[in-house]
């Protein structure tokens, strides 16, 4: 990649200076750079941190370098800078002021000064892999980008356009529609993450290879970036959210952090009855126990072969040491003494057959015995 550092003064940055409200998009340098291409998220600075950019060239201080990635046609867009640049642009166009003074009230000197201010900034000159390569090396400071939407500066082009418009927009149907299910903030592209999770994750599981440091998701975009649209990732998310509403209609709020898309690679093919799946999940809420109630649903999905996905409450050590005590250090099952720190407290009756986590129903076991005991 060439990066090659240019000169530019904010009178060349915020000529043609334009904000597209219905669009999204921002432009400046005459037209020539795309201030907020696709990967790119929404306006972040508060207004302090949107303050000291302009203190910072008003006073004839450095400003962090900015970096912008030259495209085929010779336009540029914005790897890095993109908050500094539309704080300085917005100042210029009078949409702020600062220490109550806005740009058009300041002295002609001033304000021609400000406009001579220069900024350093690197061109950058590569394939697309080698701009998300030095995108992730500059962007170690400041307001950092999320995984994604440095993924999304690589696979740029009509098919991520359109899964951002139908994943990324806080006005869209996913968004009013699912918020309560799907952790995360929208703009910060996590749900759009979240659903190329799940369909790489289905991939994987019908046998697609991969190597182990491999990115699924990224794999996933660069396979499909010159799609025209994204139809078939949204037909995925709302089969995988209609199964999800099917089976479990009455919502709780433990159901947000649950990676339904993952359970549905899994146990679509399942039966299930979601009258008796709600009663299930009821007594399961109720059930002090179940240290991790988002678990519940993989629990009752996986036919209650996954324990684990509960959490259950463990017994403390100061009623494994009772039980130590009281049974004189001897396994319960084999008879033989053992170390206090060689044993582990077990149900008597197993938790899935209603044993509770209570000292009557604890018996210490030696660790052979024990995981003897677990394999059956």
């Amino acid at each position: 990649m060439n990066i090659i550092p240019h000169q530019i003064t904010i009178r060349e940055l915020s000529e043609g200076y334009e904000e597209d409200f219905s669009t999204g998009s921002v432009i400046a340098y005459g037209g020539n750079l795309d201030v907020r291409p696709p990967y790119q998220r929404e306006f972040v600075y508060k207004d302090k941190q949107r303050n000291a950019v302009i203190e910072t060239a008003m006073n004839d201080y450095p400003l962090n370098v900015m970096y912008w990635a030259v495209r085929g046609d010779g336009t540029y867009e914005v790897m890095d800078g993109q908050q500094r640049t539309i704080s300085i642009c917005q100042y210029v166009q009078g949409d702020f002021s600062v220490g109550g003074k806005y740009f058009s009230n300041l002295p002609s000197d001033i304000r021609e000064r400000f406009l001579d201010y220069a900024l350093t900034v690197y061109f950058c000159d590569g394939t697309e892999s080698e701009k998300l390569a030095w995108f992730r090396v500059i962007n170690i400071a400041g307001e950092k980008l999320k995984e994604q939407e440095m993924r999304n500066a690589a696979f740029t082009g009509t098919w991520l356009s359109d899964a951002k418009k139908y994943f990324s927009n806080p006005n869209g149907m996913v968004y009013l529609k699912w918020k309560d299910y799907i952790a995360g903030e929208v703009l910060r592209q996590d749900y759009l993450e979240t659903a190329l999770g799940w369909i790489a994750d289905g991939e994987i599981l019908g046998g697609k290879e991969m190597s182990p440091d491999a990115d699924p998701i990224a794999d996933y975009m660069g396979r499909h970036q010159k799609d025209s649209d994204a139809t078939e990732l949204k037909l995925y998310f709302e089969s995988v959210m209609g199964w999800t509403r099917t089976l479990f209609p009455k919502y709780r709020r433990e159901m947000k952090t649950v990676a339904w898309g993952e359970l549905y690679n899994r146990y679509k093919g399942g039966s299930y009855l979601a009258s008796e799946l709600e009663r299930c999940v009821g007594e399961l809420m109720a059930d002090d126990d179940v240290q991790k109630k988002s678990g519940i649903y993989e629990y009752l999905l996986s036919g209650r072969e996954n324990e684990r996905a509960l959490n259950i409450r463990a017994f403390t050590p100061s009623q494994k040491r009772a039980a130590y005590e009281k049974q004189g250090g001897i396994c319960a099952k084999c008879q033989k003494p053992f170390p206090f720190e060689e044993m582990e407290g077990d149900h008597i009756v197993p938790w899935s057959k209603g044993g509770k986590t209570v000292p009557d129903n604890l018996q210490m076991l030696c660790r052979r015995c024990n995981g003897m005991k677990s394999d059956k």
